[in-house]
């Protein structure tokens, strides 16, 4: 009968301490790749559904967005040297394109357009202090063997 139990809380222990390692991988879905004009035209097609935009303001919107895609494509695909010069251009690049597309907005579209950046930022700036964290742990390291006291 000793025998009997002894061997049921091994396998218990076993499989508790088996199962308890999580070995599962948490794995990234690959994002599709889309060229400038498929990129181009899912922004507008966001932007129309947010904005509720004109078929005029449809057509403006998707023909900066393609530009700027292509910008973006020439700019991956360029040399990866100064990146600190090529980060300043890519922000100017933006900037400009922030400026032409509230250009096309009328100043209902735009309020709604701002609260949409400001989200974005927020959400961003979230996932940025989540990513730094994610290496940072605060607790103190294990000491497997302490010394003796006294």
């Amino acid at each position: 009968m000793k025998k009997a139990i002894l061997t049921i809380a091994i396998a218990v222990m076993g499989l508790t301490t088996a199962f308890a390692q999580d070995t599962t991988k948490h794995v990234r879905r690959a994002m599709p790749k889309m060229t400038a004009e498929q990129r181009a035209e899912k922004v507008t097609s966001r932007l129309e559904k947010q904005l509720s935009l004109t078929s005029d303001q449809k057509s403006k919107i998707y023909a900066i967005e393609l530009e700027n895609a292509r910008k973006l494509e020439a700019w991956k695909s360029g040399d990866k040297g100064d990146m600190k010069g090529k980060m300043k251009e890519r922000k100017a690049a933006m900037d400009e394109q922030k400026a032409k597309i509230d250009a096309v907005l009328t100043a209902d579209q735009k309020t709604k357009m701002d609260a949409f950046r400001a989200e974005a930022r927020e959400r961003g700036e979230k996932m940025r202090k989540n990513m730094g964290a994610r290496g940072k742990k605060d607790k103190e390291p294990v000491v497997s063997n302490p010394p003796s006291q006294g």
